[in-house]
């Protein structure tokens, strides 16, 4: 198992606590939820990802990607995968390889298609992350992104930003679809089910949840 240390180390204690405590409330990790999130939610088929390298940046240790088994290469990207093959990570039909997304190793242009669940506002430098997703990402290939936005800073999301955070990666990406949705008390996943419109005209302060398709240039 990997020693935690330097500053990083409360937000990993705090991660692995979580994923701890959704093991003993649910036993076997469940990851049926997320094909349609990488298919139906985004508008593409299941067939789409046959013969794809795939990396799902900050992973957790469900099994993110074991649906895609049609992809070539399936790799989940995560500090904590050497731990979470404690939490049964072992067992599932992708790799895991343990680094941050501001360190992806990986060759340019490694992989067709990027994911990035829940994640982004893990990361510690949003800038140099959005580097690394765009150099291993070829050029045509996708970048999917569910993030929350405006949220309060927590140990394990500690990066907060807007609704215009996609204007960073405008760079290297064009931007093929962008929807806004209302936040949900159960989390993000469960806001893009409810699929409530963000209402913009509400100027409350409040979080929300933000879904782009990008493609790299």
């Amino acid at each position: 198992m990997r020693a935690l240390r330097g500053p990083t180390r409360l937000k990993e204690m705090c991660e692995l606590d979580y994923w701890r405590g959704r093991v003993r409330r649910e036993g076997r990790l469940r990851n049926a939820h997320y094909e349609a999130f990488f298919t139906d939610h985004f508008g593409l088929e299941r067939a789409f990802y046959a013969g794809k390298r795939i990396l799902d940046i900050g992973c957790g240790p469900r099994g993110s990607l074991e649906w895609a088994s049609q992809a070539a290469e399936r790799v989940g990207l995560d500090p904590l995968a050497d731990c979470y093959r404690t939490l049964g990570a072992d067992r599932h039909a992708m790799r895991y390889v343990p680094a941050p997304c501001e360190r992806i190793p990986f060759a340019d242009g490694h992989f067709d298609l990027v994911s990035s669940f829940n994640s982004l506002d893990h990361v510690e430098d949003l800038d140099r992350s959005i580097a690394e997703i765009a150099r291993v990402v070829k050029p045509g290939g996708l970048l999917l992104l569910l993030t929350d936005v405006d949220h309060q800073p927590t140990p394990t999301e500690p990066l907060v930003y807007s609704w215009d955070v996609l204007e960073k990666f405008a760079g290297a990406f064009d931007c093929l679809e962008e929807r806004r949705y209302e936040a949900h008390e159960a989390g993000l996943y469960d806001a893009l089910l409810a699929c409530v419109p963000y209402d913009a005209s509400d100027r409350s302060a409040r979080k929300g949840v933000l879904s782009g398709m990008l493609r790299r240039r």
